[in-house]
């Protein structure tokens, strides 16, 4: 019999969890949940090698492990950094961490245009959400935004790079889908660009993911573009007959019409299955499908507004509220 791994305690805000040896303090701090978790804009679980780019996930280690309890001179990428036993993080209760990513995030944002408005992302982008949690009313940069027209790189993907935050998601989806690498990023520093080697289409049948991994609006649907705002569809879960993928996605329906379908993802906006570009551009039809049923988003966003049931005690929540209203006629009584 093989002996039993010993597992490593990791403190994350106070919350202790074992996690086998090698975890990264992000997987980690997934396993405590709740606000706890670092947000992640280029790290991907599916993915491999990756993450380290876009240091919004950075933390706080204030002590190293048992053995060498001093903590980390600097704060640390944690979906880069493996636990030790006996670590101790900090991430919501660092003000270090908080003001560090305040600083990511306004530099992401430099030359991210604001268009959120006529952007098809808007209700579920990361730097969406980032930006109301840690952006800055002004910016303080007095250069020009670099801009970008934006590309067809494909008869169904449209590219703006303009909203590109050269996470490399979408580079690591295409080489490890496909295995035939048909784009990625060319030049260096403030000049490198997401692109294809001389305009050339992406044809994969696997290529559509690249759509879902985006964590901003740069690589959009253009079967779907403009339709409606995410808000105002109703995602369910579908399955189809397929014999290139597995045939389980979501459909985003408005009424009766199905607006797009994607992968099925998690609470990090991972995706849990790959489709192929069938499922996701040719079948924008009910009669294709098998609706599961309503598909519960999770992610904190305003995307999450569409759920179909109400939260628990919901109802005894408001009658709580309204016993605690004083009556209009000035007595102390309330109302019932």
């Amino acid at each position: 019999m093989s002996e039993e791994v010993k597992k490593f305690k990791v403190t994350v805000d106070g919350q202790t969890v074992e996690v086998a040896p090698g975890t990264t303090i992000l997987e980690a701090a997934r396993q405590v949940g709740g606000k706890s978790v670092p947000p992640a804009m280029c790290y991907y679980k599916p993915l491999e090698t990756s993450g380290g780019r876009c240091r919004t996930c950075l933390v706080e280690v204030s002590k190293g492990s048992d053995a060498d309890p001093r903590p980390m001179p600097k704060l640390v990428a944690s979906c880069r950094t493996t636990v030790m036993d006996g670590m101790e993080i900090k991430n919501l209760t660092s003000e270090k961490t908080q003001e560090a990513r305040k600083a990511v995030t306004e530099f992401l944002l430099v030359n991210h245009p604001l268009d959120c408005p006529i952007c098809d992302q808007a209700g579920e982008c990361h730097l969406q959400d980032l930006g109301y949690e840690h952006g800055v009313e002004n910016t303080r940069t007095e250069f020009e935004r670099r801009t970008y027209e934006p590309e067809d790189i494909g008869p169904y993907i449209k590219l703006h790079m303009n909203r590109c935050i050269l996470c490399a998601r979408c580079v690591l989806a295409a080489n490890q889908l496909t295995g035939n690498r048909e784009h990625g990023i060319l030049f260096r520093g403030d000049h490198a660009e997401i692109s294809t080697y001389l305009n050339k289409a992406l044809t994969s049948d696997y290529y559509g993911n690249v759509i879902d991994v985006c964590p901003v609006g740069a690589l959009t649907d253009r079967t779907s573009r403009f339709a409606s705002r995410v808000w105002f569809t109703k995602p369910v879960d579908a399955t189809c007959q397929c014999d290139k993928c597995s045939g389980k996605a979501v459909l985003w329906m408005k009424g009766e019409e199905v607006i797009r379908v994607t992968t099925r993802q998690n609470e990090y906006g991972e995706s849990e299955e790959w489709i192929c570009n069938e499922c996701r551009f040719e079948k924008k039809d009910v009669k294709y499908w098998n609706i599961e049923g309503p598909r519960h988003i999770d992610r904190h966003s305003v995307i999450s507004l569409n759920h179909y049931e109400k939260p628990e005690n919901y109802f005894r929540g408001i009658e709580e509220k309204k016993e605690e209203k004083p009556n209009e006629i000035g007595d102390n009584t309330t109302v019932s």
